[in-house]
């Protein structure tokens, strides 16, 4: 297998996480609460990783893998650090718009390679840690608000670094699972660990939003034409990100994975109509240079 193959990987789960959020964002600007839209790209999804789970082992003719004994502390943990991200993302683009607010996001990079070090002793070159510096430079150019008020202590700049947090404990999570399926294939090990963590998402968070929103379950499922694509695209995305992680550490998949940022201006600007200032754009050069520096420090 080519050993770039999974730089390739990460490009298109950013490319499939851009288009799930675009349509997240779509479907809570008064269709459904942040909750809501967070449940559909899992409920949506699960039908479907399941089904595509099943036909591969039967193409492949293998018996479904063995989990090791931390499967489960590793899936668990990264399902809900993803609900609580991805919940994060959604309500972040009420305070900011679509592009800062996919930036935001992005602190993922740095946070990962930390979580992923504490946690699996994944590491990262000098250059890399060069390149982890320059996002941070990003970022903070990013922090304060569009009109200068405020500073970088804001509820848009905290929802973002949030979401970044959780999404690396989420992707920490997601490797380890992946190495705890009993095979040596990565696209099976990677589908075996979405479909289980799927699963648990749309039946934990339909749980939790009968309780503390009732009736947005069902304004979920009423919008099926729209929300369908949330969990389509989001299965695209989550195959690929579980896919890369099987073979390249959690920092350095989601540091390709920074190119969403790139996908995200497009978005903002082609579909939301929303315009960025001078240091937005500052900011996203400066991650998008850090990305750059971290993919050559490989």
């Amino acid at each position: 297998m080519d050993a770039h193959l999974w730089i390739f990987i990460a490009m298109m789960a950013a490319g499939f996480q851009t288009l799930r959020f675009m349509v997240q964002k779509l479907l809570s600007m008064g269709t459904l609460s942040s909750g809501g839209a967070t449940l559909a790209r899992f409920v949506y999804a699960a039908p479907f990783v399941a089904a595509l789970t099943l036909g591969y082992l039967g193409v492949q003719g293998v018996a479904f893998p063995a989990l090791g004994a931390m499967f489960w502390p590793f899936a668990l943990v990264g399902a809900l650090a993803q609900i609580l991200a991805t919940w994060c993302v959604v309500a972040l683009f009420h305070h900011r718009n679509f592009a800062v607010g996919i930036t935001f996001k992005k602190t993922e990079v740095v946070q990962t390679a930390l979580v992923g070090f504490l946690v699996l002793g994944d590491r990262i070159s000098m250059l890399g840690l060069a390149a982890i510096f320059v996002g941070l430079g990003g970022v903070l150019v990013l922090s304060g608000r569009p009109e200068g008020k405020g500073g970088f202590l804001n509820k848009g700049a905290a929802l973002g670094l949030l979401s970044g947090a959780f999404f690396a404990i989420s992707a920490v999570g997601y490797r380890g699972a992946t190495l705890e399926v009993g095979s040596e294939d990565p696209l099976l090990r990677a589908m075996v660990s979405l479909m289980f963590v799927t699963a648990s998402q749309a039946v934990g968070l339909s749980l939790f939003l009968r309780w503390r929103e009732p009736g947005e379950v069902g304004r979920v499922l009423a919008s099926w034409r729209q929300a369908i694509w949330v969990g389509l695209s989001g299965l695209g995305g989550s195959l690929c990100w579980f896919w890369a992680f099987t073979l390249q550490n959690a920092a350095y998949v989601f540091a390709v994975g920074q190119v969403e940022v790139i996908f995200s201006i497009f978005v903002s600007t082609l579909v939301f109509r929303e315009k960025l200032t001078k240091n937005e754009v500052w900011g996203m050069v400066l991650i998008t240079l850090s990305v750059m520096t971290l993919v050559q420090s490989l």
